[in-house]
């Protein structure tokens, strides 16, 4: 089973302070693949311990954290202790992660925004 690393930046999200997006705001997530690009959701269960997650941003030291997923719901934790620190990825098991493709993550505020897949390759 082999892990990917995605890189996810802050897209263009009208209405915020993010109206024109923000390369420098984002998520690098070490996680299974199928071949057409979707969560692994078997292989996880195997390799969960190597599922992470970084959280980056200009203004904030960076992040660590682990994918988890309790039923069909899959969160980034950054605290196994503390369910308040759970960010909601919308829909995470139906993406696609692909080059281009957009993923909605609920910050610690409890604001849905959307960040483009910049990068995906081998996790080594």
């Amino acid at each position: 089973m082999a892990l990917s690393r995605i890189v996810m930046r802050l897209a263009r999200n009208p209405g915020t302070e993010f109206a024109g997006g923000d390369d420098h705001r984002g998520y690098a997530l070490t996680a299974p693949l199928t071949p057409d690009g979707h969560l692994d959701e078997a292989a996880y269960g195997k390799a969960r311990d190597a599922c992470t997650v970084r959280r980056f941003a200009p203004d904030e030291d960076p992040v660590d954290g682990r994918l988890a997923r309790k039923g069909q719901r899959w969160f980034f934790d950054y605290d196994e202790d503390d369910v308040a620190d759970d960010e909601p990825v919308h829909r995470l098991g139906q993406h696609r992660f692909a080059v281009g493709e957009y993923v909605t993550v609920t910050d610690e505020d409890g604001r849905p925004l959307t960040y483009k897949v910049v990068e995906v390759q081998p996790a080594g």
